[in-house]
């Protein structure tokens, strides 16, 4: 008898990742969204519920994504597959958020309850945030370096702690198919260890970067991490992580984050818009000093993305 199968896919939320995405998916008897549970998604997949009325009634950070993804969905569900989504800390924290608006409050979400330990992660996370926008304003470069600090510790903590809830409901439930696509963003590799540890040792567990493809055209391997991605995954598995290299990784990322294309980006042409954008961007920053950095996030920080790329582009031109 075959093994069964595991496909842990970690990929970006990007319209370029989708037709790779898919032919991995059809693969595969189960697909795995990275999504919190949704009462109408069988009725979207079954044509019952426009795409349009189930993506109002959901949290769509990259709405072009959320759509294309519905619509490919849909097709992979008339073929036969089952399509579920698991993401318990999402779950949880929505009920927070609905608790919250029915006028409940924090003091009902005390320690030992499930909800718990995911409010006080998103909590953290959106204090450092904050403290990370109000320090941004200012003129302190350092401040802003130990506020990004801040951050990535506590995303990475949040992380950790959603790939642990992840990988526990899906143990649960991915013995019951012979095959399974298992949705997963760039950042979340403690996924891999935390559904290996509850997982048949006779399930084969296979992780695949989507964007291996696309990144290994522009001359890179594997994904397209810029610094901040790198700092956020050294916190993932070592918390008390200090030192001159996490200060230059976070002094780079806030040079990047001023030059990397936000927008949504169409790739009709094969052409991956976003890793392209990335993995120069990664380049204009590899390198930099501390200093440098410092120079060029003062010179940058009121610019739009492009005129501030320019800047950069000029600056390593110039043989620094």
């Amino acid at each position: 008898m075959d093994r069964k199968r595991i496909s842990l896919a970690f990929s970006p939320h990007r319209l370029e990742a989708l037709p790779l995405a898919v032919r991995r998916m059809r693969g595969h008897e189960a697909i795995i969204l990275e999504e919190p549970e949704h009462p109408h998604l069988v009725p979207m997949l079954q044509k019952k519920l426009s795409i349009d009325e189930y993506l109002l009634e959901t949290d769509v950070g990259f709405p072009r994504f959320a759509r294309r993804s519905c619509q490919l969905l849909r097709d992979l569900h008339a073929e036969g597959r089952e399509i579920l989504q698991i993401d318990p800390f999402m779950d949880r924290l929505l009920e927070v958020h609905d608790l919250f608006g029915a006028g409940g409050s924090p003091e009902e979400v005390r320690e030992g309850t499930p909800h718990h330990p995911v409010y006080q992660a998103e909590r953290r996370c959106t204090s450092a945030l904050l403290d990370y926008y109000r320090k941004s304003m200012g003129p302190d470069f350092d401040e802003i370096v130990a506020s990004t600090l801040a951050f990535a510790k506590a995303d990475a903590a949040r992380g950790r702690l959603r790939d642990r809830l992840r990988a526990e409901k899906m143990a649960s439930v991915v013995g019951s198919y012979e095959s399974v696509y298992v949705e997963a963003g760039d950042l979340h590799v403690a996924l891999l260890p935390e559904l290996k540890r509850r997982i048949p040792s006779t399930t084969l567990l296979q992780p695949v970067y989507l964007m291996d493809p696309a990144v290994r055209r522009f001359g890179g391997k594997c994904r397209a991490l810029g610094p901040g991605d790198i700092l956020t995954l050294i916190y993932g598995f070592r918390p008390d992580y200090v030192g001159p290299r996490a200060d230059l990784l976070a002094a780079r990322n806030l040079v990047q984050v001023k030059i990397l294309n936000k927008e949504e980006m169409e790739d009709e042409q094969g052409f991956f818009p976003h890793t392209r954008d990335q993995i120069e961007s990664n380049r204009l920053v590899e390198g930099l000093s501390y200093p440098e950095c410092r120079g060029l996030f003062r010179e940058i920080r009121s610019l739009e993305t492009e005129e501030a790329r320019q800047r950069v582009r000029a600056y390593r031109r110039q043989g620094n």
